[in-house]
């Protein structure tokens, strides 16, 4: 159950950000002009660590399951992955953010006068800003979000600024779990990397979705320079990785360039973003260092 939960909160949390629903936040944002929301409940992990980033912590009554950051977040059982709309309700919000509507929660929650905030997974990095400024207005924190977001970007430039460029020529793979689902440049993940000048070595096989599984064999003969596992969390590391038939023969393997990821940065969308970043700039330099390129 938890390596099936595990697959689940990876891919979900990256996959299908085609948009944000705008009109939602702009309605929750209507509505929070008229009072300020005081019982704020959060079924979407990054939109907990944004709140409690803007300021509107104390305003947070419940957050989902896997909602485990800050570690102050009031964590509940409720469930993003497949919200019930009679468990929020109870809950007795003033506004409700969400990620995933696989039902009709959003439509039942707005007819029962509760306004929503219904934010996909960012597909890039404007998008994930644009979503921060919209949670900022619809809680009554507007200067705290726009600030947030002026940080980041201040924060980002710097991080790329200070890698100079160090990752051009570099490639890599980027490893949702063990059946070999990777991300591709096309997703907000390979947006990050591409900041700092990495070939993602997943674009020949991208399928459409920006998630395409690849076999073992096509990153045999890849040969990523860096190969970042974002399923660490779960099992993966540098270990296990070289244990892998004919992965020892892998530049990343045989050179020490296996990244093992922190499942929640490196699936959400959120302040923390820049900690992902710096994770990603620091394995460069240590690939660079370790080669004697540069």
């Amino acid at each position: 159950m938890r390596r099936l939960l595990a697959t689940t909160l990876v891919l979900v949390t990256l996959v299908g950000a085609c948009s944000s629903s705008s009109d939602s936040a702009d309605d929750a944002a209507d509505s929070a002009d008229a009072g300020r929301p005081e019982r704020i409940v959060s079924l979407s992990p990054t939109a907990t660590e944004v709140l409690f980033e803007i300021g509107a912590g104390d305003q947070v009554v419940a957050v989902d399951d896997q909602s485990n950051f800050p570690p102050e977040a009031p964590t509940t059982d409720l469930s993003g992955f497949e919200p019930n709309l009679e468990a929020i309700a109870n809950m007795d919000p003033d506004l409700v953010v969400i990620f995933d509507d696989p039902g009709d929660v959003v439509d039942g929650l707005e007819a029962l006068g509760i306004p929503v905030v219904f934010h996909v997974p960012a597909a890039t990095l404007d998008e994930a800003y644009e979503q921060i400024v919209e949670l900022g207005a619809a809680t009554g924190h507007d200067e705290e979000a726009e600030s947030l977001v002026a940080a980041m970007q201040v924060e980002i430039d710097e991080i790329v600024e200070a890698a100079g460029g160090a990752g051009a020529g570099l490639t890599y793979y980027h490893e949702l779990d063990d059946q070999f689902f990777a991300a591709t440049s096309s997703t907000f993940i390979g947006e990050v990397y591409g900041l700092l000048g990495l070939e993602n070595i997943a674009d020949a096989a991208d399928d459409g979705s920006g998630f395409p599984q690849l076999s073992q064999e096509y990153i045999i003969e890849a040969n990523p320079d860096l190969i970042f596992l974002a399923d660490a969390d779960f099992g993966q590391d540098a270990d296990t990785v070289a244990a892998r038939p004919g992965w020892d023969a892998i530049a990343a393997v045989s050179e020490g360039g296996v990244v093992e990821l922190d499942a929640d940065l490196a699936s959400r969308w959120g302040p923390r973003v820049v900690e992902f970043l710096a994770v990603v700039a620091n394995a460069v330099e240590a690939t660079i260092a370790t080669s004697g390129a540069g």
